[in-house]
């Protein structure tokens, strides 16, 4: 029989956070345990307009991440009952403020826990969660090492967030998607810090949301490639 030692493994659980108004956000957080491999980091997810921690691209991107031995932490930005209301009014999906602010949550909660504290943080926003994760990356610019996007609206930070981001930015964009690449092209011009750690890749072929063939893979693999860069780095 063929020796399994060397497979990777994985810690899983279903996490509760509590923010500062007493709304309780859940999450899936997973943690590399390979063998004689230390965990790099762990990337928080900011999922976009009406998805949720369960987003299947997400997840595969989450899987790939958790091979190159990053913890991930896949969170709801909004509780259940805003959900709710959400799918009804869709009110709650473009508040940025209120997305950031459950990002920063569930940010603190990380560096706060006894088990997760060492470890480096980055974010992973598609849509509307990447502007939450740079206005998070901007209050958070100590803890956070590195932010990527896929498919997102960075634009809708604003441009005072974006001048004070300082963590490396991966802005993902697929090549179809012409009117987002607009938007990210000129949030890309706006990220002023981090003139030498940013960067804008268009994925060829693949459109708003990667279903073709191959698209989702080299989102996976280019977001890999940055987080695992970042994380070996120490800030300045």
């Amino acid at each position: 029989m063929a020796s399994v030692q060397n497979e990777p493994r994985y810690n899983n659980e279903i996490i509760r956070i509590t923010d500062d108004n007493q709304n309780i956000i859940e999450g899936n957080l997973t943690v590399p345990s390979h063998t004689n491999t230390d965990v790099k980091g762990i990337v928080i997810f900011a999922h976009g307009s009406g998805s949720s921690r369960h987003s299947p691209r997400n997840r595969y991107v989450a899987q790939v991440l958790n091979k190159a031995g990053i913890a991930t932490l896949l969170i709801d930005l909004l509780t259940q009952e805003e959900e709710k209301t959400d799918d009804i009014t869709i009110e709650h999906r473009f508040n940025i403020k209120l997305l950031a602010k459950r990002l920063l949550a569930a940010t603190d909660w990380i560096s706060q826990s006894a088990g997760f504290r060492n470890l480096k943080i980055g974010y992973f926003g598609a849509s509307t969660g990447s502007a939450a994760a740079l206005v998070a990356g901007a209050e958070r610019a100590r803890l956070v090492y590195a932010i990527v996007s896929r498919g997102g609206r960075p634009d809708l930070a604003g441009s005072d967030v974006l001048n004070r981001i300082q963590a490396p930015t991966l802005l993902i964009v697929g090549e179809k998607d012409k009117q987002v690449i607009k938007l990210n092209e000129k949030a890309l011009s706006q990220l002023t810090k981090i003139e030498k750690k940013k960067k804008i890749v268009i994925i060829p072929k693949a459109t708003h949301i990667f279903e073709e063939p191959g698209t989702l893979e080299e989102v996976a693999r280019v977001a890999s490639g940055w987080f695992q860069c970042f994380f070996l780095e120490e800030k300045g």
